[in-house]
């Protein structure tokens, strides 16, 4: 799993009694795996708006991830900005371990780069 898609994964069991604390998910227990890939500039511009910097910089900060604290005044010119940002949220990958709610303490699994997401029926 991408750090891109944690960060825009949150909690949905229906008894989770802290909205604030179901986002983002805590990470617990992972194996991290660098995975090279072209970058693509025009996608991550077109991804900034969308990413919520300051979960993806908790995240990081949590798995010892070197990221800047906040974003240039022009990110999409700024190239070792985006050279930056795409090793953090397209390269690594979390490949086991889980995510865990601090609203509700669920435990979410993360089998081979897979996180499970689904609820049990008395969860949802």
């Amino acid at each position: 799993m991408r750090l891109l898609t944690h960060n825009m994964l949150k909690c949905h069991v229906k008894n989770c009694t802290d909205p604030d604390k179901q986002y983002p998910l805590r990470f617990k227990d992972v194996q991290i795996e660098q995975i090279e890939y072209e970058p693509n500039e025009e996608f991550l511009v077109r991804m900034l708006p969308r990413i919520d910097w300051s979960a993806l910089v908790k995240t990081a900060k949590d798995l010892n991830i070197g990221i800047p604290g906040s974003m240039p005044e022009d990110p999409a010119s700024d190239q070792d900005f985006l050279q930056k940002l795409h090793t953090i949220i397209m390269e690594t990958h979390i490949t086991e371990g889980s995510m865990v709610c601090d609203g509700c303490s669920h435990e979410y699994k993360i089998t081979k780069g897979i996180a499970n997401m689904l609820l049990a029926e008395h969860e949802i």
